[in-house]
């Protein structure tokens, strides 16, 4: 490849507090390498603003901006989106490539999760297969930590999850004392957490307390509990306790109702329509208490997965590094490969970067080890918080105030002039 070719970075799927983390660390990387790395863009609401050739100049941001980043949650800065490339849909394909060969883009950087890679994955094989020298990189990120294998062996864990993790071991220290004080009234208080299809986030709120002293039950989308065996479960701790926290996977089967899909086809159960949450206190005031009050629902809305004040200090470090990690690769190793997290072996927790091939981990889907749910089949293991305690760190992120509220990034609506033709994504046409 010739010497100093631009880059493209784009980033989908949901958002994370860390994600920005990433950005900011491959473009840092890239300027620290000016004979390499040319003008750096951003994918304006990722693979869409490729199709759309919407690129937005991070070469062209103020310095200060670009180190915000690191205290700026989500994908406001350059944008995200939920849009898949299909292979029958080869039009999209041969866009991307027009684009890319238009701005002279010699690096493409996705940033995102299972679906992200495989986004990475196919634009790798196009480019190689249309002649475009192109060196295309992927960057880990996913609140749900579903991303690899169920051995930990492709990736540990993702960036995100640690803050999301901390964010729900916070918020139940905090609904224990709500609970605790409007009990006589309220005995019962369910929380949902987000989690489709695993499990990782609602077994967060174990780190809370992970001596278990407080009445605590965490029901996971693998927790085969039916309804009725819930119900017995929360009456069981009214009678021993007086109260009882349910937390809730968004994912937990309460039965049908109405579920919609997102844009990658995932159900999205209770982040849009009826909440698992309000199915379940619904059938425990119906069936009844075993104490005096009513069972009260509460559910977070998509703050848990941009709040910057819970962030984990850990989380924001390892985000970065495996940005940085992933220019590394693409400068030295070429593409086809996504930047991975894995744990060293022993009791101290310590981590290694390194490279996996992109066609490893697209679409990839661990599952909740069933070794780390209890025998109740409401709690997790000794073994999960071992895993997670270490990704929810010990300090707190000190973030940048104006005006008495949190500094975030401003990024400018720097585009690049249009080279291509105008073009309407092919899932955008009716």
């Amino acid at each position: 490849m010739s010497s100093r070719r631009n880059v493209v970075i784009a980033q989908s799927g949901g958002p994370t507090p860390v994600i920005n983390n990433s950005l900011r660390a491959i473009i840092d990387t890239c300027r620290s390498f000016p004979n390499d790395f040319g003008t750096i863009y951003a994918g304006f609401h990722g693979i869409e603003g490729v199709l759309k050739e919407e690129l937005m100049d991070l070469s062209a941001q103020p310095a200060k901006e670009i180190e915000l980043l690191r205290f700026t949650p989500a994908a406001g800065s350059i944008g995200a989106c939920r849009y898949k490339l299909l292979e029958k849909n080869r039009e999209d394909g041969d866009r991307a490539i027009e684009v890319l060969k238009a701005h002279d883009a010699g690096y493409l950087f996705y940033i995102g999760g299972n679906d992200s890679m495989d986004t990475a994955h196919k634009m790798s094989a196009l480019a190689a297969e249309r002649g475009l020298d192109l060196v295309a990189t992927g960057v880990p990120k996913t609140i749900d930590n579903d991303m690899g294998d169920s051995e930990f062996k492709i990736i540990d864990h993702t960036p995100g999850y640690g803050s999301v993790a901390r964010y729900w071991a916070c918020g139940v220290l905090g609904a224990n004392e709500e609970n605790a004080g409007s009990s006589p009234a309220d005995p019962v208080l369910v929380m949902q957490a987000m989690g489709r299809k695993i499990g990782f986030i609602p077994a967060a709120a174990r780190l809370a307390d992970p001596e278990r002293r407080l009445p605590l039950q965490i029901y996971m989308a693998e927790s085969p509990v039916s309804l009725e065996q819930l119900a017995a479960n929360v009456n069981d701790q009214l009678k021993r306790d007086g109260r009882c926290m349910v937390v809730v996977s968004e994912g937990f089967d309460a039965g049908s109702f109405g579920e919609r899909k997102d844009s990658f086809g995932h159900a999205q159960f209770g982040s849009s329509g009826t909440a698992v949450a309000q199915t379940v206190v619904n059938y425990l005031n119906q069936a009844g208490l075993a104490a005096r009050g009513a069972a009260r629902w509460n559910v977070p809305g998509t703050d848990q997965r941009h709040s910057m004040l819970c962030a984990s200090h850990t989380d924001l470090e390892e985000a970065y590094q495996l940005g940085r990690k992933a220019a590394l690769i693409a400068l030295n190793d070429g593409g086809g490969f996504m930047s991975t997290i894995l744990r060293e072996p022993g009791a101290a927790y310590r981590v290694r970067y390194d490279k996996v091939p992109l066609q490893r981990v697209a679409n990839s889907e661990r599952k909740f080890p069933q070794a780390w749910i209890a025998p109740s089949r409401y709690d997790v293991t000794d073994d999960f918080i071992r895993y997670a305690r270490p990704l929810i760190g010990d300090e707190w992120v000190a973030l940048p105030v104006e005006n008495g509220v949190h500094r975030f990034a401003r990024l400018e609506k720097i585009f690049t002039p249009k080279k291509c033709r105008p073009y309407v994504p092919m899932a955008h046409r009716k």
